[in-house]
């Protein structure tokens, strides 16, 4: 899979003109090779933040190459935002969750949890190490976690990313199982920066993929 991240700076009085432009990318639903996108507001600025899942790097690029260009025009978004930084990479670890598929977990996340570590040089392989043996396990028994993903999107620079039923789930995780989970992945060991998100899911940002053009 390949994972997409967006950060876009909303201009002051804008909010609405960016998220019924939000609205329209459900235009690409079709479009082969798309897992889904969600999304939703940063909850202490104008700032939206958007994840993208592709089945693979091919599917993204043809999307980029064939049709993205003439979707962004047509959501008419460029004027409702200051500045907007994509980062893309490779999903290198897929989270088990309540729900049967990431694309299911998509439909039914109404928050999203996303961490975006910035690593010490040459800490990369424990980091996913730690992922997949403490934090991938450790947060799959907690109620209310529908999956998640793991995506480098720099050599030094990885995002993880859980989606949760409803945001009472994910602060029960935080107050249950984090605090024993916290001690074992020795954190600063690995990660130089830790910038984290906490979103509620705006329902009509959702695009979902059809399934038969996965």
């Amino acid at each position: 899979m390949w994972g997409k991240w967006i950060d876009c700076r909303v201009r002051p009085g804008a909010r609405e003109a960016f998220a019924a432009g939000q609205r329209r990318w459900s235009a690409i639903s079709d479009q082969p090779g798309l897992v889904g996108q969600a999304g939703g507001w940063a909850p202490d600025a104008d700032r939206a933040l958007l994840l993208g899942l592709w089945s693979d790097e091919p599917a993204y690029a043809r999307f980029m190459r064939e049709r993205h260009d003439g979707a962004a025009a047509q959501a008419g978004q460029r004027s409702g935002y200051r500045t907007i930084e994509v980062a893309t990479g490779p999903v290198v670890l897929t989270m088990p969750g309540a729900a049967p598929s990431l694309p299911d977990a998509l439909t039914r996340a109404t928050v999203l949890r996303a961490a975006d570590c910035r690593l010490h040089p040459g800490r990369t392989e424990h980091f996913l190490d730690v992922q997949r043996r403490l934090w991938a396990p450790g947060m799959a028994a907690a109620d209310g976690m529908l999956g998640g993903t793991v995506t480098r999107l720099a050599p030094d620079r990885c995002l993880v990313t859980t989606l949760w039923t409803t945001p009472a789930a994910h602060h029960a995780y935080t107050t249950h199982h984090l605090p024993a989970l916290l001690p074992r992945a020795a954190v600063p060991t690995d990660v130089r920066t830790l910038t984290g998100h906490l979103l509620r899911l705006e329902p009509s940002w959702l695009v979902r993929g059809e399934p038969g053009r996965r």
